[in-house]
């Protein structure tokens, strides 16, 4: 899809949360050699040096691969630029395709600068573009009202269990694009009774349906595995075609309900 600032991100990406240095590059490698084209760290995940090891080795062009870094919540503030620059020599990769302020941390009180600090790596040509993720409407609203600008990206939890309507609705009314983390609830939508019967009419796994779920509702999306065969599955979820029938259903499975942390909570 095309972000509000004109570059171009793959609609799903392959995220390293919970994955160790060691077990990054072996899965990252997987996933590129499967197809993904996108890959979504952090410097929380500690694994930053090992996805550009990945990267590299690849063989693929750097300019065909989107690389996904966010600051951890301590370096907000006056450490933001340092924070970055050194995320940008772990990864040893040149300029990330997007940085994200990883959570609003609203009790540090510094989500503000931070996003003018992101800006203006991105103006300085440091940065391709320049996002939030785990955003409220509230800190939306500060940093667009504060700098005039708005993130091109807003990642957040999103799955069937917690559809996140009107969040997604100000994302689509201020161009922002919406990507999922924890697209499948950490596992909680697996054994879900109406998915698995969704997915046994398609001959697919439940994974395979929820992330055809989030593609069909203009959601960007990012699952995770380790798992060589479930790599290569999670990709081929966006050759299903769901029906509205189908939809009706998962969106009636709503409940607003978390696997991760709230984020006013999170400091």
């Amino acid at each position: 899809m095309t972000l509000a600032d004109g570059m171009r991100m793959p609609v799903l990406g392959f995220g390293v949360y919970k994955v160790s240095d060691e077990a990054a590059q072996p899965a990252v490698a997987e996933a590129l050699t499967a197809g993904y084209r996108l890959v979504d760290t952090a410097t929380l995940y500690r694994n930053e040096a090992a996805v550009g090891r990945a990267v590299r080795a690849s063989g693929l062009d750097r300019d065909d691969v989107f690389v996904t870094t966010k600051l951890w919540n301590d370096a907000q503030g006056d450490r933001a630029e340092a924070a970055f620059e050194e995320s940008v020599g772990r990864l040893g990769l040149g300029a990330p395709d997007l940085y994200l302020i990883h959570w609003p941390a609203p009790a540090r009180e510094q989500y503000v600068p931070t996003w003018r600090t992101l800006l203006r790596l991105r103006d300085e040509g440091r940065v391709r573009s320049v996002g939030v993720s785990n955003f409220q409407p509230d800190h939306l609203e500060r940093i667009v009202e504060d700098s005039g600008e708005v993130p091109v990206v807003n990642q957040v939890e999103l799955h069937p269990y917690l559809q996140q309507r009107e969040l997604r609705a100000l994302h689509s009314e201020l161009g922002i694009v919406t990507q999922a983390w924890s697209p499948l609830g950490r596992g909680a939508v697996l054994e879900d009774p109406v998915l698995l019967d969704i997915a046994r009419e398609h001959g697919a796994s439940v994974a395979q349906v929820v992330l055809r779920w989030h593609l069909d509702l203009g959601v960007a999306v990012v699952p995770k595995s380790v798992t060589p065969a479930r790599i290569r599955e999670n990709l081929a979820g966006a050759d299903l075609e769901l029906t509205p029938r189908d939809h009706q259903r998962i969106a009636a499975l709503d409940r607003g309900e978390r696997s991760g942390s709230h984020p006013d909570l999170v400091s």
